[in-house]
């Protein structure tokens, strides 16, 4: 039985994602190490890296805990970035976001709390935290599924993550952590993870094995 898609999207040359930009939360300055001196610094920070790599006409798959303060604060930042985007939503995103869909779909394409979309043909799970195990990540090469997640905040200065980090060393080569403090404060393109992606595969060394031996 095949596994339903939510999306497909043919072209992923204007397809960005990102996670935990944590706009507003002063405090995770301090949590993550972040190289901010105040949450205004840190807000002005993201918006001129997101509207640098993302333009009016792309989309933007967040994969949580976008911000902190409710929906005014939601509103007054998502008036400020490029593009489209999708929400999936974070464990802040929960706590400290928006009270009600209709605020949800008010500001963002839609939200949801997870997705299966499909990108130039490859399946692509979107979740906010890692997944321990997945369909998809041991089958044809050519057929691989990706997950791509947030949620562990890990960094150079901060290597550790705030939490799971027991987790993370199950990950497969075949997921990314698309969070801001991994990947400079600002959205990564498709193409920029498909590469990263197949150059974790290629590096994998329980991966290559396995792939000589499905051929």
């Amino acid at each position: 039985m095949s596994v339903k898609v939510d999306v497909k999207y043919k072209d992923g040359s204007k397809i960005f994602m990102t996670s935990d930009n944590h706009f507003s939360h002063k405090n995770i300055i301090e949590f993550c190490n972040r190289p901010f001196n105040s949450v205004e610094e840190m807000n002005e920070k993201m918006i001129e890296n997101w509207n640098k790599v993302v333009p009016d006409d792309g989309l933007v798959f967040h994969l949580g805990d976008f911000g902190w303060g409710g929906y005014q604060e939601y509103k007054k930042i998502r008036e400020q970035l490029n593009g489209k985007i999708i929400l999936i939503k974070g464990n802040h995103d929960w706590r400290n976001g928006c009270q009600s869909e209709a605020q949800y779909n008010e500001l963002f394409e839609f939200s949801t709390q997870q997705l299966l979309i499909e990108i130039e043909g490859r399946k692509v799970y979107l979740n906010h935290v890692p997944f321990l195990c997945y369909g998809g990540t041991y089958r044809d090469p050519k057929g691989l599924v990706y997950q791509c997640h947030g949620h562990v905040h890990l960094s150079k200065k901060n290597p550790k993550g705030l939490d799971i980090q027991r987790v993370l060393k199950y990950e497969f080569p075949t997921q990314y952590d698309v969070g801001v403090d991994f990947n400079n404060y600002t959205p990564i393109s498709w193409l920029d993870i498909n590469f990263k992606i197949q150059t974790q595969i290629k590096e994998n060394k329980n991966m290559k094995i396995w792939m000589e031996k499905s051929k």
